[in-house]
């Protein structure tokens, strides 16, 4: 099918709710209402939140969720969205007669998907991320997959497509799900001009972190290697928020950065680009990630990257040309190429100016086609 599509989209973290991957989503949908779809999406409620509202020319139904905190959702909170969302989203398959579901993470809302196929024949387009998939995010997660992941792999076979954002995640995802076709879709971003920080460095150097407080990010170690470059000038930012927080304030006081950083909790996306684009370097220490968005921003916002070697990360930079990769958790290895970015004449505008180039891989237009090109087939098949 080549004309329009009515698209509904599932997804239990939407903005202004959750992190990388609801912001992808939400900047997914408004591109492809610009393509001339019609987009719905249906999410959790959040205290202040209108129940129904439109931005970006995409509908947005917002039912009880009880969900309790903006940046993180527990477990017990996505079985509560599953049946309060069951019968919204199932009146919209019934009334709206989407063309498609699309099920953005596969657990909770793949899980409405493919009650919803079962019952109406609707086809649904999976999008995971590295959390829907068994050893991504191992310290959070492997203790749900023991007894969850029977139960998700009717989800993932029963899908019309299934995407996900890195070769990493896919790599990682094909062991449990054997014989489910996966293609790489990369997360996307707007490449307008918000995000663009001058490609000259700051003195001092601005540093940026954003993302969950969760042992995932790393920030305890990354605290240990800012203590190694003491003696040179920097400034960090740290945007987000979660249950590392006390720990993380009482550990830069400990090490005496507290007047060499600002923390400044969980900010609006809008707040974020305007931070980033006036930065420098992003510092990634995370210990898992599958596409962070942060990464693609980082690209975005034109600003050189040093992070960790694992997963996706290693999808967002080119070591010596726009940052470094250094093991995970060494110490020596980031400190030391922090120091190299900081001391080196010249490097870091270079640096800076290779991640705006390398940011077209992942402009939302170019995403969203692609994404477009799986919807119209998935269509075509029914």
């Amino acid at each position: 099918m080549d004309g329009p599509l009515r698209i509904l989209v599932l997804n239990y973290e939407y903005p202004p709710l959750g992190g990388g991957g609801g912001g992808f989503a939400a900047a997914l949908c408004a591109q492809l209402v610009k393509m001339g779809h019609s987009i719905r999406v249906l999410t959790g409620h959040y205290r202040g939140l209108p129940r129904v509202e439109v931005r970006d020319g995409v509908t947005i139904y917002r039912p009880r969720s009880w969900r309790r905190h903006q940046h993180t959702c527990g477990v017990g909170e996505m079985g509560l969205f599953l049946l309060t969302g069951f019968f919204p989203a199932l009146r919209q398959v019934l009334t709206w007669r989407p063309h498609l579901v699309q099920a953005h993470f596969a657990v909770p809302t793949g899980v409405l998907s493919w009650v919803i196929r079962l019952l109406t024949g609707v086809p649904y387009v999976l999008s995971a991320q590295l959390g829907d998939v068994p050893g991504g995010v191992p310290d959070q997660t492997d203790h749900l997959f023991t007894w969850l992941k029977p139960f998700t792999v009717p989800i993932w076979r029963a899908a019309a497509q299934v995407t996900v954002p890195s070769r990493h995640i896919r790599a990682l995802a094909q062991p449990s799900y054997p014989g489910v076709p996966m293609e790489v879709v990369h997360n996307g971003i707007s490449l307008e001009g918000q995000w663009l920080s001058p490609v000259a460095s700051h003195q001092p150097v601005r540093l940026i972190f954003a993302g969950r407080f969760s042992p995932q990010k790393n920030l305890l170690f990354l605290i240990k290697v800012l203590q190694q470059v003491k003696d040179l000038r920097w400034r960090l930012e740290l945007l987000g928020d979660g249950p590392e927080m006390p720990r993380i304030r009482e550990q830069v006081n400990l090490a005496g950065l507290a007047r060499r950083m600002q923390v400044h909790g969980w900010v609006a996306p809008e707040k974020v680009a305007a931070i980033m684009s006036q930065g420098d370097i992003l510092v990634l220490p995370s210990l898992a990630e599958g596409l962070p968005l942060v990464g693609v921003q980082a690209l975005a916002a034109g600003l050189a990257i040093l992070g960790s070697d694992i997963g996706g990360v290693a999808e967002v930079v080119r070591p010596g040309l726009n940052g470094y990769l250094c093991p995970a958790n060494d110490i020596g290895g980031f400190a030391g190429a922090l120091r190299v970015m900081l001391t080196t004449d010249g490097l870091l505008p270079k640096m800076k100016a290779a991640s705006r180039g390398l940011a077209e891989a992942f402009a939302i237009p170019k995403i969203a086609a692609q994404f477009q090109e799986i919807f119209q087939r998935v269509v075509g098949r029914t």
